[in-house]
Protein backbone atom coordinates (compact mmCIF):
# COMPACT_ATOMS: atom_id res chain seq x y z
CA UNK A 1 0.00 0.00 0.00
CA UNK A 2 2.80 2.40 0.66
CA UNK A 3 4.71 1.72 -2.53
CA UNK A 4 1.38 2.49 -4.37
CA UNK A 5 0.81 5.76 -2.39
CA UNK A 6 4.36 6.94 -2.81
CA UNK A 7 4.74 5.88 -6.30
CA UNK A 8 1.33 8.02 -7.29
CA UNK A 9 2.84 11.18 -4.98
CA UNK A 10 6.22 11.10 -7.53
CA UNK A 11 3.95 10.92 -10.38
CA UNK A 12 2.48 13.92 -9.49
CA UNK A 13 5.26 15.80 -8.40
CA UNK A 14 7.17 14.90 -10.76
CA UNK A 15 6.02 17.20 -13.83
CA UNK A 16 5.82 20.36 -10.84
CA UNK A 17 9.33 19.90 -9.90
CA UNK A 18 10.78 19.58 -13.63
CA UNK A 19 8.49 23.31 -14.43
CA UNK A 20 11.00 25.68 -12.37
CA UNK A 21 10.84 29.28 -14.11
CA UNK A 22 10.65 31.97 -11.99
CA UNK A 23 7.61 33.51 -10.50
CA UNK A 24 6.43 37.37 -10.49
CA UNK A 25 7.84 39.21 -7.53
CA UNK A 26 11.57 36.68 -7.57
CA UNK A 27 14.61 39.03 -7.27
CA UNK A 28 16.99 37.67 -10.34
CA UNK A 29 18.98 40.58 -10.04
CA UNK A 30 19.41 44.21 -10.64
CA UNK A 31 21.52 43.82 -14.26
CA UNK A 32 21.21 41.69 -17.10
CA UNK A 33 24.47 39.35 -16.02
CA UNK A 34 23.21 39.30 -12.70
CA UNK A 35 19.34 38.36 -13.73
CA UNK A 36 20.76 36.09 -16.93
CA UNK A 37 22.81 33.84 -14.38
CA UNK A 38 19.56 33.21 -12.02
CA UNK A 39 17.53 32.82 -14.91
CA UNK A 40 19.88 30.18 -15.90
CA UNK A 41 19.63 28.28 -12.48
CA UNK A 42 15.95 28.11 -12.67
CA UNK A 43 15.94 26.37 -16.00
CA UNK A 44 15.20 28.83 -18.39
CA UNK A 45 17.58 29.39 -21.05
CA UNK A 46 18.33 33.24 -21.43
CA UNK A 47 18.95 33.43 -25.19
CA UNK A 48 18.74 37.19 -25.60
CA UNK A 49 18.47 39.76 -23.29
CA UNK A 50 17.68 43.88 -23.75
CA UNK A 51 16.19 46.81 -22.38
CA UNK A 52 12.70 47.56 -22.83
CA UNK A 53 10.86 50.43 -21.30
CA UNK A 54 12.13 50.84 -17.74
CA UNK A 55 12.33 47.11 -17.81
CA UNK A 56 14.84 43.99 -18.14
CA UNK A 57 13.27 42.02 -20.99
CA UNK A 58 15.02 38.51 -20.79
CA UNK A 59 13.73 36.29 -23.61
CA UNK A 60 14.36 32.15 -22.80
CA UNK A 61 12.91 29.50 -22.99
CA UNK A 62 12.38 26.38 -20.95
CA UNK A 63 12.98 22.30 -20.33
CA UNK A 64 10.24 21.94 -22.84
CA UNK A 65 11.39 24.34 -25.25
CA UNK A 66 8.73 27.00 -25.06
CA UNK A 67 9.25 30.37 -25.17
CA UNK A 68 8.84 32.83 -22.72
CA UNK A 69 9.43 37.12 -22.37
CA UNK A 70 10.94 38.06 -18.50
CA UNK A 71 10.41 41.33 -17.66
CA UNK A 72 12.75 43.00 -14.76
CA UNK A 73 12.37 45.95 -12.82
CA UNK A 74 15.96 47.02 -12.49
CA UNK A 75 15.53 49.14 -9.62
CA UNK A 76 14.45 46.22 -7.35
CA UNK A 77 15.80 43.13 -9.18
CA UNK A 78 12.39 40.99 -8.97
CA UNK A 79 10.43 40.00 -12.20
CA UNK A 80 7.48 41.88 -13.00
CA UNK A 81 5.70 40.04 -15.41
CA UNK A 82 6.25 37.07 -17.54
CA UNK A 83 4.69 36.06 -20.65
CA UNK A 84 4.86 33.25 -22.94
CA UNK A 85 5.20 32.98 -26.58
CA UNK A 86 4.29 30.78 -29.13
Amino acid sequence: MKRSVLFALSLIAGPVSAFAMPSVGDVVGANPKDATAALEKTGCTVRASEAEGAMIEAKCSDSNSQMWEVYIDPASGKVARISGKD
